[in-house]
């Protein structure tokens, strides 16, 4: 069984189960096979570098390799920022009890962009936690769920319409707004233009 989400809400520590929501259970999901002539199923391959060489599913691998193109294994590497300062790891959110007390509000949570969806699941309701969440309070907290290199994401405790209980995750959204009066330069479409000309009519010819 995977190991709970605790989070800490006014001294109280509640254990979650984290339930995955997959797009393909809320709209289902359409698998393609591609057969040859004689009904077989085909397997994806890759055309290597130098043109003519196929190598099949399982043939090829990633490596680490320095400059001078000596093999590294991944323990050797360390992650550093585009300053080559070097990053501070961060750690699992599982690691330890995350306390619920920052709040977002409604715009600050359309403002991400949500890429994953878990159902928490309690094993007994929080009745704190619960009325306040009905009351239409989100939390937000930094989540990460395995560690690592990478910069944690936001996450988001919300209650569904539905009355379940979710934790969204997402990351800012990267737009930059301009301003209501400031125009979009205008590029000509030059095919659209070509072929606005194929198709309008030829007077001369009549």
């Amino acid at each position: 069984m995977a190991k709970p989400l605790v989070v800490e809400f006014q001294g109280t520590a509640i254990e979650l189960t984290l339930e995955k929501v997959e797009r393909s259970r809320l709209y289902g999901y359409v698998d393609v096979e591609v057969v040859d002539d004689t009904g077989k199923r085909c397997e994806l391959a890759t055309l290597i570098g130098d043109g003519h060489s196929v190598v099949g599913k399982g043939g090829t691998a990633i490596a680490y390799l320095s400059q001078g193109g000596l093999w590294l294994r991944k323990a050797e590497l360390k992650a550093v920022d585009v300053h080559g300062a070097p990053i501070i790891p961060v750690k699992s959110s599982f690691d330890a009890p995350i306390p619920l007390g920052e709040k977002a509000t409604i715009d600050d949570y359309l403002a991400h962009n949500v890429h994953l969806v878990y159902r928490l699941i309690a094993n007994q309701e929080p009745p704190g936690l619960m009325t306040e969440l009905r009351n239409g309070t989100i939390f937000k907290f930094p989540f990460s769920y395995r560690g690592g290199a990478m910069e944690a994401s936001a996450g988001f405790v919300l209650l569904g319409g539905d009355g379940n209980l979710f934790l969204c995750v997402g990351v800012p959204t990267a737009l930059q707004f301009v301003g209501l009066k400031a125009t979009a330069a205008v590029v000509p479409d030059e095919e659209a233009a070509a072929a606005e000309d194929d198709d309008a009519l030829d007077f001369s010819l009549v």
